[in-house]
Formats: structure tokens, sequence, C-alpha cells
């Protein structure tokens, strides 16, 4: 970070440290902290004491549970994530760890570029949650390793609460047509919300971990908080007119989010990878027919999302009732691919475990090959693939940025594939009904 913006961002959270000074804060035993190292940082208790535990059991009888810690450069890191919906005698191991691999800001004019968790002190710039911020919910206190104020490290910023999502399901079944009798099946669905919000200059990034009851998770980062009055240009012509008339130009930059995922599903790292395609071929007087084919991918992979493709990660040690593998499908929200950098120009890759593979660019650990990740995808075989998502976001900044910004969102979803051999939240009524069932209407 140049040192102007550090000065700005530390400037900002100068009134809240003072304050944090004034009404003190709780303390949480969770390890010493002390000075920053090239390797990350980390402040969690290592058996998951009850303060690094989250566990929510939602409606439709699903039981979620995880372990977090806090890393110096990541921050929130969710640990240990399992899936226990009705039915199940125990939970369904899924991701042995969760958290951010990156947050990549170049500027449209070339006058900066930025690595948000390892070059701008993302992690210390976690922000205290007011209680409105997490309704109904719980705010636990995490310990901000090699914090900017080492006299008060401990901020209460990690909100676990639940949120309404709407229909989980619906379904009618009976009579068609006016006064007719229909029977209608539907739940309105809670969700399981994890989130903190980490400030980086002028920006706040709401890094959210959303976990539904029929085994959907959905990770996403809302940027927010306020445009920077030093970035504005009135003559490259990169940016959009802010304020009255055309003479205040906001400067474009690109925001580029990865996640880095290690799945353990069923309790093994030894996950297969996948990748479908479906083509459609018109034929003149017929119906169009499309064919979907299935790639195993056995070597690490650079991938590109298309219209008709998706990848899943795939248990080698565990199946559903119906005796189908259990696995997670990858399901990339909208985004805007930044073609500037090598580690930007793809959507997703899966790479061999690593330990010293955090982050997709400015990795903190001396690697063999390079310190992002497009160069460790090098051939080799995967036995233990972590999953780094990329998922893109070009801000254009308009008159409704300011002020506060209003929260833009990017992200993707985990959604699952057989891992239950029903949907998860069926009804009883509805339970016999699996596979191909003929029913009288």
């Amino acid at each position: 970070m140049p040192d102007s913006r550090l000065r700005r961002a530390r400037a900002r959270v100068a009134a809240a440290i003072g304050a944090s000074a004034l009404l003190g804060t709780v303390a949480i035993a969770a390890g010493p902290v002390g000075s920053a190292q090239a390797a990350p940082r980390t402040a969690a208790a290592a058996d998951c004491s009850a303060p690094y535990r989250i566990e929510q059991k939602l409606d439709g009888g699903t039981t979620w549970r995880m372990c977090w810690h806090y890393e110096s450069k990541a921050g929130l890191v969710l640990d240990d994530i399992s899936y226990q919906p009705k039915g199940e005698s125990a939970p369904i191991k899924v991701l042995t760890s969760a958290k951010l691999g990156q947050i990549h800001v170049p500027y449209d004019d070339g006058s900066n570029e930025y690595d948000d968790l390892t070059g701008q002190n993302f992690a210390q710039g976690l922000q205290q949650l007011d209680p409105a911020e997490c309704p109904g919910g719980t705010i636990k206190t995490v310990r901000v390793p090699d914090a900017w104020d080492p006299e008060h490290p401990n901020v209460k910023g990690l909100c676990a609460t639940t949120r309404a999502r709407g229909h989980a399901y619906r379904m009618g079944e009976g009579g068609f047509g006016a006064g007719s009798e229909n029977k209608v099946y539907q739940l309105q669905g809670k969700d399981l919300l994890v989130y903190t919000v980490n400030q980086v200059g002028w920006y706040e990034y709401i890094t959210e971990w959303r976990f539904s009851g029929d085994g959907t998770m959905t990770m996403q980062v809302g940027a927010t908080g306020t445009l920077s009055p030093m970035d504005y240009d009135a003559g490259d012509g990169r940016g959009w007119p802010i304020g009255k008339g055309a003479k205040d130009y906001a400067t474009s930059h690109a925001h580029n989010v990865f996640w880095r995922l290690n799945f353990g599903l069923d309790g093994s790292p030894k996950s297969k990878v996948e990748q479908y395609d479906s083509k459609t071929t018109a034929t003149s007087g017929r119906i169009p027919k499309t064919k979907t084919t299935r790639t195993k991918v056995t070597k690490e992979l650079a991938g590109d999302a298309a219209a008709a493709r998706w990848w899943r990660v795939v248990s080698t040690a565990g199946k559903n009732k119906d005796g189908h593998p259990r696995s997670y499908e990858i399901v990339p929200g909208h985004t805007t691919k930044y073609q500037g950098r090598s580690f930007t120009k793809h959507d997703v890759y899966f790479t061999e475990y690593n330990k010293c593979e955090q982050f997709a660019s400015n990795n903190l650990r001396s690697c063999a090959v390079g310190k992002s990740v497009d160069k460790w995808v090098n051939g080799q075989t995967l036995k233990h693939p972590i999953v780094w998502v990329n998922i893109g976001f070009h801000h254009i900044a308009r008159d409704e940025d300011q002020e506060p910004m209003p929260v833009h969102w990017q992200g993707f979803q985990l959604s699952p594939r057989d891992v239950t051999a029903m949907n998860p939240l069926t009804p009883p009524a509805l339970s016999g009904h699996n596979g191909h069932t003929e029913e009288a209407r």
C-alpha cells in the first residue's frame, strides 16, 4: 500500500480505536499477539472451544456446525464445516477450511494496484459491530493478530445470526382451477449467516458466509463505505462525473475477489473434480437435442466459465442413501473478468494442496513456483484439490454511490448434488416420493 493510502486508512480508524480504549473491550484468551511475519498469524482456540464454535439448527431440521479462527492477513477463516439434515444420523463433513484468497484492486488509469489482503492491512481493519447489525444473533469477540492498536486487539466483530430467505420450496397437489381443493406444501426458510466487516482505505468489505437448510452455501463480499476523495481525475476519460456538472470524475477500478476452499467431503481430503459441458445441436425441422459430457479433471486446471459448463467436487469417501457419491457443484455469480493480470484471467482454479499456497496474488510465503495462483497450475495430479473461485466487479462509480455507498455484492454458491437422497427439507407426507413415482391425479 502506498504510504498515502495507509495514512488515510489509519486516520479513519483512529477515532474508533480511541473509542474502544474509552469503552473497554471484552477479552477472550486466543493466543499471543506478536510482531508481523511472512506467514499469516492466527488467533484461535486450538480445541474449538465455545467462543470459536458456531452451531445453528434451522427450520426444517438442518444443523450447520463449524469452527472459526482469525488470521493476520485473510481475516475470518471457517474450519471443519459440517452439514446435518434431518434423517442423517451424523454430521456430513463438507469443508476443512474456507476463507478469502485475495481482493485485488487495480485502477483503470494505471495509477494504483492493491492486494487488499496481503498488502493493505485488511485483517487489521476489522470493524466493531453494533448489536443492531446482528439482529437476533450473537456478536463474537475477535482477537486481531498484529492489531494497529496493540493495547486493544479485541474487537466485537463477528456476527452469527439467522436471516429469512423466503421460499425454501413450494409444491401444490390436488385439484386445479377456481374452487378446487389444492394442498400446498411450502416452507419459509431461514439461513445461518456469518459475517465480518473489514475496512480498507475508504472501503468497507462485508464478508458473508450463508448456510441454507437444503445444504446450499453462499459466499459473497459486499463493498460499501464511501468513494475515496483522493481518486478523482477530470481529464483521463476513465472515470464517471460525480457531483454537479462534469468537473470531478471518480476513477474507475476493479474488485477481483478470490475465495480459497479446502474440501473435506465425508472427512477425506481426497476429492475428485469433474467438469460438465452441454452442447445443443439443432437440425432443421426437428426439436434441438442437447448432450452433456463429463470430463474428469485429474490434473491441475485453470478453468473458464461458459454458458453450459459447470464443475463439481466429488467425495471419494461417502455416498448418499441412494448409493450416489456426494458432491458439491460450484455455481459462479455474475463476474466481470479482469484481463490485466495473468491470475485474474480465469474463473476457477483447481490446484494440488500445498501449505505455502495461501493467497491468489502477492502470496506471502516463498513457494517453489511463483507468487500467484496461475503459476501453481503446473501439471500436478489432483489428489487433494484446493478450489480457488475468482469473481470480478468493475466499479464505474455513479451519483448514487455517495454517501454512504450502497453495497455492491459479488460471490458464488456451492450447491449440494446428491449429498442427500431427497430434498433434506421434504415434509413427512412426501417422504416416499423418491425416484420414479406415478400417482393418480
